[in-house]
């Protein structure tokens, strides 16, 4: 009997810890990049603007909490969601059968396409058949640890130099310079964030729209811990009720001009 008697203490305990440690979500902590626009980027006050910024606000404001934005750079972004820096990330990240492998994700928020983008002139124009022919010998910038990072590493011609870089702006920086002959970034990022800016007035985009689920994924989504499956039907419940109530619909439209949501 004594037994059994610490036996139901033990797992009274165990249940009230349990209890105790349950979250309410009354904040959600989103990690955001802050260096991706129009998705997300921080203005010279300091103050976090985008796309995926006013998404992660309206989400969690549909949920009935609070939102707190913390920014992380990229290349650590995952890592810091497994290490409950932050509670769920809201970065424009693509839902890939890899990434799966570590985290959850909610429902996508939107679909746009990869796409490569050269200096006016400088190649002719190919299709998805031809990008290793097209890529052959050629210096590519991507933003590191991305779907366009492993794409160009895997599909790209013989003789291929990916070059890496921590941030999208840097890797524009280097394609202006003249350092790389080409960019593979969302087409989206790259005509908000680059083709429609002065910098961006010599180049253009050059091949294929690029979205075959193997590489680019089944569109952006939240990556939340997988242990927190309440906050993933949290999301993509908030998800639905932002895009019935035309939340979502404002959002797109301050941003961009068609429908980023896609199919």
């Amino acid at each position: 009997m004594k037994k059994v008697g610490i036996l139901l203490i033990v797992l009274a305990l165990a249940i009230a810890a349990g209890t105790v440690q349950a979250k309410d979500w009354k904040v959600v902590r989103i990690g955001v990049e802050g260096a991706y626009p129009p998705f997300s980027w921080v203005t010279p006050e300091g103050e976090l603007k985008g796309f995926d910024i006013d998404i992660a606000k309206a989400l969690v404001a549909a949920m009935g909490a609070e939102v707190k934005l913390i920014p992380q750079d990229w290349d650590g972004i995952i890592p810091a969601l497994l290490a409950r820096k932050y509670d769920a990330i809201v970065a424009s990240m693509s839902i890939t059968e890899e990434r799966k492998k570590k985290v959850a994700f909610s429902d996508k928020y939107y679909n746009t396409p990869g796409k490569f983008v050269c200096k006016k002139g400088a190649m002719k124009d190919f299709t998805r058949a031809e990008v290793a022919q097209a890529t052959k010998g050629k210096s590519i910038a991507v933003q590191r640890a991305t779907i366009h990072d492993r794409f160009v590493t895997e599909q790209g011609g013989e003789g291929v130099k990916v070059k890496r870089y921590g941030t999208q702006d840097d890797a524009y920086l280097d394609l202006v310079a003249g350092r790389v002959d080409m960019l593979l970034a969302d087409s989206v990022a790259i005509d908000d964030g680059f083709l429609k800016k002065p910098e961006g007035k010599d180049f253009q985009f050059i091949g294929p729209d690029l979205s075959e689920v193997e590489y680019f994924g089944e569109g952006a989504g939240i990556a939340i811990r997988k242990q927190d499956t309440d906050l993933v039907e949290m999301f993509n419940k908030a998800i639905q009720k932002i895009r019935q109530d035309g939340t979502y619909k404002k959002i797109q439209d301050k941003y961009f001009d068609f429908n980023v949501y896609g199919e």
